[in-house]
Formats: C-alpha cells, sequence, structure tokens
C-alpha cells in the first residue's frame, strides 16, 4: 500500500495534469459548445426533437407545450428507447412561484396481475429457476402505459399552445418518415424483434433493420398520433387506442381489461429533496429511484471533493463505493408507496448517512454490500426551458430496448416491458399485485443554488442515479459548466453485491490501474459510450434571463434554441 502512495506522489511531481485540479475555459474538455441563449431552449437525444420543441417554443408555447411535441417526435425517431406506449416522470419548475411539482406517470399493474396468473400463462417449457421470476418481456410484462395520460396532465396545468397543435411534427414524421441517425440506427441493428410478428414487419422492413440515412416510415403511428391530438388522452385510455391494447393482450394471453386503461390516473407528487454542498438537489419519490441519487450525494458529502479532479483515484473510488451502497438500499426498501411503507426520510437522512459512509474502506473495494437498516422515523430523457424561466425535466421511457417486444395492433408501437421489475417473492416489497406500480427506473433530475435553476437527465437504467450523482459533482464540486459537466468520463457500477465497474477509456492510465489496485474489476469501454447513457441539461439564471443548455455527445440530439426576431 505504501509502494502505491509514493508512486502516486511521484506522478503528481512528474506529471502536471495531476496537480490540484482548476478548470478553465481555455483548457476545453468537451467536444461541443454549451448553448447560450435569451430565449428559450429544447435540448434531447435527436435534432428533429430538438427542432419540434423549439418550434413550439418560437410559437408563445411553454416548457411543458415543447416538452410533450419533443417527446411525440422521440417516440417516432427513437421508438425503441420511448413512444406512448411507456411511461413518463416530470419535475417543473414554475418560475413565477417559484415552486417546483412532480408528476409520477408511471402505470399499475393490471386487475388479473398475479403470480398465479403469470404462473397459468408463461411458457411451460421453461425451466424451473427461470419461472421463479417474472418474464423478461412479452405481453405479460406489460403495464399500462402511463405517457399519453401524463402528458395530459401536465398540458392542463402549465400548457399554454393548443393540445393538438404539440403533435403536428410527429405526425408528420411518422407518415413522411425521416432519415435514421448513427446511434439509432446501431440500436436499431441489434433489435431482437422475435416476439411479435407484427412487430418485425414494422421495424425491419424487408427483413432488415434500417440503416444509416434510410428513410423510415410508421404510418401506423401517426395513425395513433393523429387519434390523440384530435381526440385527446381518452382516444388512448378509453377510445380506438385502448380497444387495439385490449384486443392484443387477448390474443396473446395478457391481463389488460378495458378498465385498467380507463381506471388509471397519473399523480402529482412532492419531490424529495437532499442539500449538497451548496445546492439542494430534487427527485421524485418512490416508486422510481431518484432516492438512490440523493442518498449517494449525502454519502458523498461525508468527505471533501479530491483536489485531485473528478477522474482522480480517489474521488472515483469514494463514488463507486457510494453507489454499491445507495443501490443495496434502494433494491431492499423501494416500492409503491401506495401498498409499502417506504422509508423515505430515514434513508434521507444525513446521520444515516454518515453512519453508512463510515463503511467505505478509501485503501479497498467492497465486493458483497448489504443494505443498510435505516433507523425509521434504454429510455429518453429531454430538458427544456422557455423564455420566462419555467424548466421542464422530462423522462419517458419503454423500458427495456423495444419494450415488452410487443407492437399493439394497427397502431405501430410497442407496448412497455416495466413489469419485469416486479417480485413473485411474496416477501419482498416489490411483489407483484394487481393494480401495483413496479420500482421504476426513470428518473428526472433537478438542482438549485441562488438564481440558478437546472433541469437535467441521463438515462440507461440503473446507470441513471449514479450518472446524476456524477453530474451534481461535476458540477458543485468542480464547477464545471452544464456541456463539460455532461460530456465528462462516467464510471457505472454493476450492481452492490459486485466489484464490476464499466467506465470510459477518456480516464487516465494511472487512475485505472490504482482503481484497480483498489479492487474494482474494471470493464473499459468506448471514449464515448453510450452504455453511459445519454443526457441533456438545461439552466435558467434569473438574474440575468440568460439560459443555458447541453446535449451529450453519445446522442444524436442537440440543444436547439428558439428563434428570435
Amino acid at each position: 500500500m505504501l509502494s502505491r502512495r509514493l508512486t502516486a506522489l511521484a506522478a503528481v511531481l512528474l506529471f502536471p495534469s495531476l496537480l490540484p485540479f482548476v478548470c478553465s475555459a481555455a483548457d476545453r474538455t468537451h467536444a461541443r459548445s454549451m448553448v447560450i441563449h435569451k430565449g428559450g431552449i429544447a435540448a434531447t437525444s435527436h435534432h428533429l426533437a430538438s427542432s419540434a420543441g423549439a418550434a413550439i417554443l418560437a410559437r408563445g408555447g411553454s416548457a411543458v407545450d415543447a416538452a410533450i411535441a419533443a417527446n411525440a417526435v422521440l417516440g417516432v425517431t427513437e421508438p425503441m428507447m420511448c413512444g406512448i406506449g411507456g411511461d413518463v416522470f416530470v419535475l417543473y419548475w414554475e418560475a413565477k412561484t417559484g415552486k417546483l411539482w412532480g408528476l409520477n406517470g408511471s402505470g399499475w399493474s393490471p386487475m388479473k396481475m398475479t403470480p398465479e396468473f403469470i404462473d397459468r400463462q408463461r411458457d411451460k417449457d421453461d425451466d424451473e429457476e427461470a419461472r421463479k421470476g417474472m418474464p423478461s418481456r412479452g405481453i405479460l410484462t406489460a403495464t399500462v402505459p402511463g405517457a399519453v395520460r401524463g402528458w395530459e396532465a401536465a398540458h392542463a396545468k402549465f400548457g399554454k399552445l393548443p393540445w393538438k397543435d404539440l403533435f403536428e411534427a410527429s405526425i408528420r414524421h411518422a407518415d413522411a418518415g425521416f432519415p435514421v441517425t448513427e446511434i439509432v440506427a446501431a440500436s436499431w441493428e441489434g433489435a431482437v424483434l422475435d416476439l411479435d410478428p407484427a412487430s418485425g414487419k414494422i421495424f425491419r422492413p424487408g427483413g432488415e433493420a434500417p440503416q444509416v440515412g434510410d428513410v423510415f416510415r410508421n404510418p401506423d403511428l401517426a395513425k395513433a398520433m393523429r387519434l390523440i391530438a384530435e381526440q385527446g388522452a381518452d382516444a388512448f385510455y378509453r377510445g380506438e387506442i385502448a380497444d387495439a391494447i385490449v384486443g392484443t393482450s387477448e390474443r396473446l394471453g395478457g391481463a389488460f381489461q378495458p378498465e385498467d386503461l380507463a381506471d388509471w390516473k397519473p399523480e402529482w407528487v412532492e419531490p424529495i429533496r437532499a442539500e449538497y454542498r451548496d445546492w439542494t438537489i430534487f427527485e421524485l419519490p418512490p416508486n422510481g429511484q431518484g432516492l438512490a441519487a440523493l442518498t449517494m450525494l449525502n454519502l458523498m458529502e461525508q468527505t471533501p471533493a479530491s483536489p485531485f479532479g473528478p477522474h482522480s483515484t480517489p474521488e472515483l473510488h469514494k463514488k463507486m463505493e457510494a453507489m454499491k451502497l445507495a443501490y443495496a438500499d434502494i433494491y431492499a426498501y423501494i416500492a409503491d408507496p401506495a401498498f409499502e411503507d417506504v422509508p423515505v426520510e430515514a434513508l434521507l437522512s444525513k446521520a444515516y448517512a454518515q453512519k453508512r459512509a463510515a463503511e467505505i474502506d478509501p485503501e479497498e473495494a467492497e465486493c458483497d454490500v448489504e443494505a443498510g437498516e435505516p433507523e425509521v422515523k434504454d429510455t429518453t430523457y429531454l430538458a427544456v426551458v422557455d423564455s420566462e424561466g419555467n424548466v421542464a425535466s422530462w423522462i419517458q421511457s419503454v423500458s427495456g430496448a423495444w419494450g415488452s417486444g410487443i407492437v399493439v395492433e394497427g397502431m405501430g408501437f410497442h407496448l412497455q416491458n416495466r413489469g419485469a421489475g416486479f417480485k413473485l417473492d411474496p416477501e419482498h416489497p416489490n411483489r407483484l399485485e394487481p393494480r401495483k406500480r413496479p420500482f421504476h427506473t426513470i428518473i428526472p433530475g433537478f438542482m438549485r443554488k441562488g438564481d440558478r435553476s437546472i433541469g437535467f437527465g441521463i438515462m440507461n437504467g440503473s446507470n441513471q442515479p449514479q450518472a446524476h450523482a456524477q453530474f451534481v459533482s461535476n458540477v458543485a464540486d468542480y464547477y464545471l459548466n452544464l456541456q463539460e459537466a455532461m460530456e465528462a468520463p462516467r464510471f457505472r457500477v454493476t450492481a452492490p453485491s459486485s466489484c464490476s465497474v464499466s467506465i470510459e477509456s477518456r480516464i487516465r492510465q494511472d487512475v485505472l490501474v490504482d482503481l484497480d489496485a483498489l479492487g474494482h474489476r474494471l470493464r473499459l469501454l468506448g471514449a464515448h459510450s453510450t452504455h453511459m447513457g445519454r443526457g441533456n441539461a438545461v439552466m435558467h439564471d434569473a438574474a440575468t434571463g440568460v439560459n443555458f443548455a447541453a446535449s451529450d455527445s453519445r446522442a444524436d440530439g442537440s440543444a436547439i434554441p428558439e428563434p428570435l426576431d
């Protein structure tokens, strides 16, 4: 151990880059420029969606209006990641009142969906071990899609433009087609669309995945979008689309009944928060995993940020170990609060964070982390800021790539497979029950300090809370601007009971060697890997009225400002 410390000391003396971290605009580490604008900005993972959002802002639409328009386009251009067959979560900063609103648009399981129903309907050829858990794909994993009713709730409270105007771009791109971009094409190429012949027919025309530059059309989805635009969310939950969902489910042995769709409603919730350094960080409460990002930040805050930078050995080791502890806790405690008493306040306690942080060994990685005992008292993210300073932090997903793999007949979209997150263990808080919301991975983020409000999010399953915490640290500890903070190299802890860590190759070689010596089993990824999630961020400075935005170079997207006269 002493020799490793001496080696590190020698490296500091030999390499100026290892001196205490200082960031300046002249030392650019990010590939793209941050967008700075007096008007509104839409930042998404696809340029057509960003353009749709910016166009809505230019017509006088609110941040929510622009977010809905952009989200609808993303369902067309990134069909394997999001769409009207999935859920939505929103954090919305209302500038005039200084209030942050939270919307949980996650759908519940059908009334007939029980472990016994699963056992009766699943493939009898599954081996005994496979039958102990939930299926990962197929109609049995589909829960009620919450996106469209969630859009409706957000628009009713904060929209300015007529509802039907928000779907013009998505209908146009679905009908006329759009050129497939590079990262989307790569996701398409590896698609497994073998569960449903209708899925392959639509999304692998001619038996092949669309290539970069190919124009892809989805007239069935254009039809569904027109119904939603003209008839509102009722078209999806009570009308022709609802009938198609139930019919598809019945044909495949699923559990959907008309009442499962008609009865479901999104929920306005109070965001949860944690203080980190001099910023206040907000996430949505369970059934989502935003709590993990806040508990990770609480753990990180117990020691000062390393003066050697965000990608130094001590800083990365601390964050990796904090993530394992945070994840061990949320896997043990988080479920739908309508069914379980989730100890949110206890898990967010600074005293509990101090106790848990003491378990981090600065000299060695822990490979088998267990949950603590608090004292109980594949996805798309977009961000929009409008000219008034309202911020929409918005995330939407069909869960796994292509969701359940089941296309709704005649409507051109997949149902999500969010139900795969349930457990069949009757003692587990996230056990399968009728009309219950499963543990959810997609989380929007928000942070405030003084006059500055930042909406941010980074996608990709269990990567999200740890990517949120890394982004927050980049801003709060190391004063990186939005683009630098979003593009900075990231790591991803695989699981609390493992020392396996995926990490981008931009991390210095000497740091990788030191992390390996501490016991981390590193899996080196590309310099800007999509496995680290694709993110976006916007910021409003109330003192100057200026907006800022960043879009991750790990995606095909961009941050596009609304045109000003």
